[in-house]
């Protein structure tokens, strides 16, 4: 099997984690890595043993081969990366959220599109094995026609502590979680017509909302309501888990806390845990998530071979972006906000 090289772009907190699971599948090797602050870049390198380091970028894709680059910086910094490494002729997986803007996300979509290279979005929520093992249970047709969901992140998580920046961006909840959330239903339920939203600041000392409320008309005609916050004190926390409650015509399917499972019928209820694969680099606090990066990577892997198709592309992604800011807009507004279906 032909191994495919590639580079890292950013060394932040979650630059770690996204290396590691590279390293679980065979067929890819990191060779480069990239960050403004080289020091760091530096001692990312020596952990995994990583041979390159640079602090340019334009410098990494004139010098190294890669056939592709993996972008974790900043997403004030993802239109300009991902077009540099377009203009190059480097395949693309960049980082949730793509882009600060729907504009900049169409344009790099279209700029990847025009030049010949494909665009990923590394959106690894929809990885979570209780949320896949939910999707077969959905797909089995055992609870029938689904006419109502509702899908919560709620907890106090102190995601700051490791995150300290996202304490000043001015559009917090809905573009950080609120991007997973609404690509989970979307893989889940499929797309929306149209939606409702509501948005709040709890914590004094932010600048964005933490608590987001959106209600969505599905064009299945199921009615889906997603719940965030971090701001929300409960008797059993479990980050970060997803819960979800959904009621068919034939029976209702729980993903409940601690990873189970519950699908009840007429026949009565039956239930399996679910837990994610353990592996020993990730974050005890973190692992729901980090760990769903493996599964995450070898769909795009596969798809970067040429061996099938990626279900979180540049152009599938821009669906999950459009709620983002619908639902920014019709929290600003107060209106409920219609969506381009079939696009």
């Amino acid at each position: 099997m032909h191994e495919l090289s590639f580079a890292i772009l950013g060394t932040g907190f979650w630059a770690r984690y996204q290396l590691a699971a590279w390293q679980e599948l065979p067929g890819a090797r990191c060779v480069a890595l990239y960050n403004r602050t080289v020091s760091k870049a530096e001692a990312l390198a020596r952990e995994f043993g990583i041979p390159s380091v640079y602090g340019d970028v334009e410098e990494l894709l004139r010098k190294e081969r890669v056939d592709f680059v993996d972008i974790i910086t900043d997403v004030s910094t993802h239109r300009a990366f991902v077009e540099l490494a377009a203009r190059h002729g480097r395949a693309v997986i960049c980082q949730k959220p793509m882009a600060p803007t729907l504009k900049d996300a169409e344009a790099m979509v279209e700029g990847c599109a025009a030049a010949g290279v494909p665009l990923f979005v590394h959106e690894n929520w929809r990885w979570q094995t209780p949320l896949r093992a939910l999707k077969k249970v959905l797909a089995s047709g055992v609870v029938g026609r689904v006419f109502r969901a509702r899908v919560t992140y709620s907890n106090s998580f102190p995601v700051f502590d490791n995150q300290p920046f996202l304490k000043e961006v001015e559009q917090f909840i809905l573009m950080d979680i609120g991007t997973h959330i609404l690509d989970t239903t979307r893989m889940l339920f499929g797309e929306a017509r149209r939606l409702c939203a509501r948005t709040t600041r709890v914590r004094p000392d932010i600048r964005g909302e933490d608590v987001a409320t959106v209600m969505l008309d599905m064009v299945s005609g199921a009615t889906v309501v997603c719940e965030m916050s971090y701001a929300s004190r409960l008797e059993e926390e479990r980050f970060p888990e997803t819960y979800v409650l959904v009621e068919g015509a034939e029976g209702s399917v729980e993903l409940a806390p601690d990873y189970w499972i519950r699908v009840t019928t007429r026949e009565g209820t039956m239930a399996r845990r679910h837990p994610p694969p353990y592996f020993a680099w990730a974050d005890a606090r973190y692992a729901l998530a980090q760990t769903a990066g493996v599964a995450c990577n070898a769909n795009l892997l596969m798809a970067l071979r040429g061996e099938g198709a990626a279900e979180t592309t540049g152009a599938d992604n821009l669906k999950t972006l459009r709620l983002v800011f619908a639902a920014y807009e019709s929290a600003s507004s107060g209106q409920a906000v219609s969506l381009p279906v079939g696009e």
